[in-house]
């Protein structure tokens, strides 16, 4: 895939799996995939600053369209430089649509063919948000990758339900498609949905191919299903999507789940668990995870991994403990960078063994690592 500043380079495929590692050119640099996206929903990943996020291995970051509408608004951002500039970020962001806050917003939003109408969480007001006004707030932001504005519902849900869904998206890409003036240099992805339904989920990705978008999001998931039927999901839309295409799913977080997307052939991951964990005292490691306010740490001299370079593990579990119970903020922001720093190592690795072909072996090692300590996280959403 070549676009105007953009291009899409698979440079290793692994022989046993679909799993590949790329380079995404973009204007503002590259991203090496399989790539993990921190979240920074308001213009900032909670309790980091830009450059700590970057010291974490991260190359491109997700910004909400939704959240930075409604504060400070597209136009102030715009003014102010846009998003790079405003947050001081100079690497690629992705924007959010705001389709996810059909979902997590449903009690305050009604939703027809036009457009989703919600009350702002912040003051109660009511906010428009059409295709058309979901590819201008982005296109002011400017943001190097703009979502399409799609209908998320719950799962499980009523077929029909899920179906008008799924087809109103379609629809609605079509609109974000037609709405994009071409004056930012600004990469549009598409979002598959379809609910659980293999066969809905394989029209949708039709659908969507056939407009030709430069990208292809995988969304929907992570809203009550098991992993099991998210890898259902993922055996059916990954091979509907064109090779040359970078993949994202959408809001998946589980280490386990981030190693058996990249298995099945997915590129891009965003979710707020790794910093979300991190504000909570949970730590990821390839041993599972821990959880830092328990007694047994309390005089720990160990670092939770002294192979990493984070910024936490300059200290011991000890220490880290200490500070969770004392309530300094120093602890969340020390975890959240291991958080992220982990996750990037991660998908670094995964990167390494498809280029070695040792991906399935690297596979095994990272989910028995795992599973021995009792699995992960249940799948969660995006929020910040």
């Amino acid at each position: 895939m070549t676009r105007a500043g953009f291009q899409f380079d698979i440079v290793a495929r692994d022989r046993q799996t679909a799993a590949r590692s790329a380079v995404f050119r973009t204007p503002r640099g590259d991203v090496h995939t399989p790539a993990f996206m921190p979240v920074g929903t308001q213009a900032t990943v909670k309790t980091l600053t830009a450059h700590e996020v970057a010291t974490s291995g991260a190359e491109m970051l997700l910004a909400n369209t939704y959240h930075l509408s409604l504060r400070p608004g597209e136009e102030t951002v715009a003014e102010l430089g846009g998003l790079h500039q405003f947050m001081g970020w100079p690497r690629p962001i992705l924007t959010d649509s705001g389709g996810f806050q059909i979902f997590s917003l449903a009690e305050m939003a009604r939703i027809d063919e036009q457009q989703a109408v919600f009350r702002s969480h912040i003051d109660g007001s009511t906010v428009r948000l059409s295709p058309e006004r979901a590819v201008a707030i982005q296109e002011a932001l400017g943001s190097d990758v703009a979502m399409v504005l799609d209908h998320v519902v719950a799962l499980p849900n009523a077929a029909d339900v899920i179906r008008d869904a799924t087809q109103r998206s379609v629809r609605w890409a079509e609109r974000c498609r037609a709405a994009a003036s071409g004056k930012v240099p600004q990469l549009q992805f598409a979002i598959v949905q379809g609910g659980l339904d293999p066969q809905l989920r394989q029209w949708c990705a039709d659908q969507l191919v056939a407009l030709d978008f430069p990208g292809y999001a995988i969304g929907g998931l992570s809203v009550g299903e098991s992993p099991a039927e998210m890898y259902t999901v993922l055996d059916a839309v990954c091979p509907a999507l064109p090779q040359d295409r970078p993949r994202y799913l959408m809001g998946v977080g589980r280490p386990e789940d981030l190693v058996e997307a990249v298995a099945r052939g997915v590129d891009l991951f965003d979710c707020v668990m790794p910093t979300r964990n991190g504000r909570n005292a949970v730590a990821f490691t390839d041993a599972g995870k821990l959880r830092l306010r328990n007694a047994r740490f309390a005089r720990d001299p160990d670092p939770i991994d002294p192979e990493c370079p984070c910024l936490a593990c300059r200290h011991s579990k000890a220490y880290l403990r200490h500070l969770f119970m004392a309530g300094e903020m120093l602890a969340l922001r020390l975890l959240s960078h291991h958080n992220l720093t982990y996750y990037q190592r991660l998908l670094a690795e995964a990167r390494s063994a498809i280029a070695q072909g040792e991906f399935a072996s690297f596979r095994a090692g990272k989910l028995a690592g795992w599973q021995t300590a009792g699995g992960g996280e249940p799948t969660q959403s995006p929020g910040g």
